[in-house]
């Protein structure tokens, strides 16, 4: 999985979505904004509603329990 920039959401962060969501449901996706203290999340289909904020450990091990078969 690569992450790609995205526009859109008038919002000084740097959304990016993964490669996956080049699939055939590629508007089923989330966004996410890292920065150095918290991950930024948001529903691709609508940047300009609510988000999700956590820790990087707290993503970093979401990412691993996903990732998971």
């Amino acid at each position: 999985m690569t992450l790609k920039p995205s526009t859109g959401g008038g919002s000084e962060l740097s959304w990016r979505k993964s490669s996956y969501s080049d699939s055939s449901n590629s508007s089923e996706c989330v966004e996410i904004a890292p920065t150095p203290t918290t991950i930024h999340i948001r529903d691709s289909k609508n940047p300009g509603g609510d988000r999700l904020a956590t820790a990087p450990a707290a993503w970093a091990a979401f990412v691993r329990f996903a990732a998971h078969d």
